[in-house]
């Protein structure tokens, strides 16, 4: 979970390349939504900001999912990694605290570390982990093309919206498999942003 959508967007393509059910993958933008949807998706394992200056912080929103998934592991990115931060990374549990901003490289070996620990405990993950990172590939004769997502209309809370016949302000806005989707202000649910016109 990342306030920024290149981050979220990255993060998914690092977890689907080590073998990661794309369903089993949710992104947000915030605290608050990911709350509200990790109460319900009950995630094993739980990637986020710091958060420092929100209400509901990261350290503060894996308390809270332990309430419904009590093994579910956490790993902190931010920008601003101080002794206290470590001290309270280390006593939550965290697999890792990467100072941002990182490298592609940095998060794909850090997480790759994160996941190799793990798999003591999930025979099936360390397979995965074995098969994906470790066995030699073969050089493609032509490089594979990129993963490109659609451009996406940039909406942030506050954004006047139309929506239907009116006008409306987005509240929340979220990276859900790889789709724009936004909540809006005394509206339930999320509504994808392709529905939306921004004024």
């Amino acid at each position: 979970m990342d306030p920024l959508a290149g981050v979220q967007t990255f993060a998914r393509q690092l977890l689907e390349s080590f073998g990661f059910d794309p369903q089993g993958i949710l992104c947000c933008g915030n605290t608050e939504t990911a709350l509200a949807q990790g109460l319900e998706f009950k995630p094993d394992f739980l990637i986020t900001d710091w958060f420092g200056k929100s209400p509901l912080t990261g350290l503060a929103l894996h308390q809270r999912l332990l309430e419904v998934k009590p093994t579910c592991r956490l790993s902190l990115l931010s920008f601003e990694v101080t002794p206290d931060h470590e001290a309270q990374a280390k006593q939550a549990g965290a697999r890792f605290l990467l100072k941002k901003p990182f490298t592609a490289e940095d998060l794909r070996r850090t997480l790759h570390q994160a996941l190799q620990v793990m798999a003591k405990d999930y025979p099936e993950l360390h397979q995965r982990l074995q098969s994906v990172m470790m066995a030699p590939r073969p050089q493609p004769a032509i490089a594979p093309r990129p993963i490109v997502l659609p451009p996406m209309v940039q909406y942030k809370p506050g954004d006047k919206v139309r929506f239907g016949d009116k006008t409306e302000v987005v509240e929340c806005v979220v990276v859900r498999h790889g789709e724009l989707v936004v909540q809006l202000k005394n509206k339930s649910g999320l509504i994808p942003a392709t529905k939306l016109q921004k004024q």
